[in-house]
């Protein structure tokens, strides 16, 4: 048990005092499940304050009391933060998560204070100085059935949010929901406890879900069975059941693509290097939402044939409805909806077999490159024989197409700007616009490729 020594030091010196330092909650589930951590969560019990607490840690390096009215100090030690607190109660006094009462005691057990913990798996901690687990609701046995459950009834329904947090663990872990979690938890959704919950908080599980996951299918599923899919996102509950043809799509309905196709971009994901935290996100959401439209935009003809005609633009609205309720990010929604729109250009282009200029002009709608992402992302979460076979031929054409042209990251620089009008001795004016849209139609169908060119079109034309 590897543990940094300024937590054996402290601890030893806690000892004196005859109070003990117990590190809990995720370091310590980690611990069992092979996962590194360093966000080491502290309890310490049997002083009678937290500023004997403070007296103690200022000995050894500085100590942060912003958290101190909850029971929390954070330390900081060569560059390292740790996280020291009391073992508290909580009670529910309001809405929202912070309508709490929160009472600290160093004389608590350690049972008792674990009680307040979601899970079993987070209710485990570590004696420092005994060098031993402490396990007081058998969450070590629960993580060896690769069961979520929860630790107290009373507790969990306090905060609704637990019930995100169960389906974004269920996701990371692969674990199932005990049978009374999972009846709790759906007791939960249908009663409307889950309405009070600031949208920010909802959002950082979903963050969780998508980025810490290697199937975030299981997290939706898991939503969709708990009936949180249908009670807060009809967006993505109108996908269920929809038909689509066999021939493109043997693996099923709607829904059961987008599942496949959100796990392969969480796949694909950890393949790109140097990738923000946001560009994931955004990859991962487009690839969610890149199907929504297909709800109000299928048809199937008298011979059998299902379609979806129009469905690309007609998910721009239900996307911006479903990230509305999880985010007040206006440029981030934004950033999502051309990837949507455009989802099907890549196979529609390399089919069709467009023209240069029709690539230039896809480039000023979206991002080629994040663009082939995703629909490579949508075209490998299927069951053909071709998308099994993992290769994305429409998209690394088009990929490699723009990168010819130079346009798969932005769209072509125009070549001519306001102040060249100028200089060629036009006055400004409105028709400055229509001028330079112009030049850069000529410049995207490839009819203008230098700057004379340019000039010589505007001395033709408007001088």
């Amino acid at each position: 048990m590897q543990i940094p020594s300024i937590l054996t030091t402290i601890s030893k010196k806690l000892q004196t005092t005859n109070a003990k330092a117990i590190i809990v909650g995720g370091w310590v589930r980690d611990h069992f499940l092979n996962l590194e951590s360093k966000d080491y969560d502290v309890e310490v019990y049997g002083l009678k304050s937290l500023d004997e607490l403070v007296e103690i840690l200022q000995e050894y390096g500085s100590v942060n009391l912003v958290g101190k009215s909850f029971g929390v100090l954070k330390f900081n030690y060569d560059g390292d933060e740790y996280d020291f607190s009391f073992p508290r109660l909580e009670s529910k006094v309001g809405l929202g998560h912070r309508g709490f009462d929160v009472s600290i005691d160093g004389n608590l057990d350690f049972k008792t204070a674990s009680k307040r913990r979601d899970f079993t798996m987070n209710a485990m901690g570590y004696d420092i100085v005994k060098k031993e687990f402490l396990d007081p609701f058998n969450g070590l046995i629960d993580i060896k059935k690769k069961q979520l459950k929860h630790v107290d009834s009373n507790s969990f329904t306090e905060d609704p949010l637990r019930v995100y947090r169960a389906v974004q663990f269920s996701a990371r872990f692969n674990y199932e929901l005990a049978d009374e979690t999972f009846t709790l938890c759906k007791q939960m959704v249908s009663s409307g406890m889950l309405d009070e919950l600031a949208k920010e908080r909802v959002y950082e599980e979903f963050k969780k879900l998508l980025l810490k996951s290697s199937k975030p299918s299981i997290g939706f599923e898991l939503m969709r069975k708990l009936g949180i899919v249908k009670k807060y996102f009809p967006e993505l509950e109108a996908i269920v059941g929809v038909k689509q043809s066999t021939k493109w799509h043997p693996e099923g309905d709607v829904w059961t693509h987008t599942m496949l196709a959100v796990d392969m971009m969480s796949k694909e994901l950890r393949s790109i290097e140097l990738k923000s935290e946001k560009f994931s996100l955004k990859m991962l959401f487009a690839t969610l939402c890149h199907d929504l439209g297909k709800a109000t935009h299928t048809t199937v003809e008298e011979d059998g044939r299902i379609r979806s005609i129009g469905h690309e633009s007609a998910g721009l609205e239900p996307t911006r409805s479903f990230m509305s309720k999880i985010s007040n990010e206006d440029s981030f929604i934004s950033s999502i909806l051309p990837l949507v729109e455009q989802h099907m250009m890549p196979s529609q282009f390399y089919y069709g077999k467009s023209k240069s200029s029709a690539i230039r002009r896809l480039a000023t709608k979206v991002n080629i490159e994040e663009l082939v992402i995703v629909a490579r992302a949508d075209f490998l979460g299927r069951t053909t024989k071709e998308s099994l076979s993992g290769v994305y031929e429409a998209g690394d054409w088009l990929l490699n197409k723009s990168k010819a042209l130079n346009v798969s990251k932005k769209p072509l620089i125009p070549m001519l700007q306001g102040r060249d009008l100028i200089e060629l001795g036009l006055k400004p004016s409105s028709k400055f616009k229509e001028i330079l849209e112009y030049i850069y139609l000529k410049q995207l169908d490839g009819t203008v490729t230098n700057k004379r060119d340019a000039i010589n079109l505007v001395n033709k034309f408007y001088i």
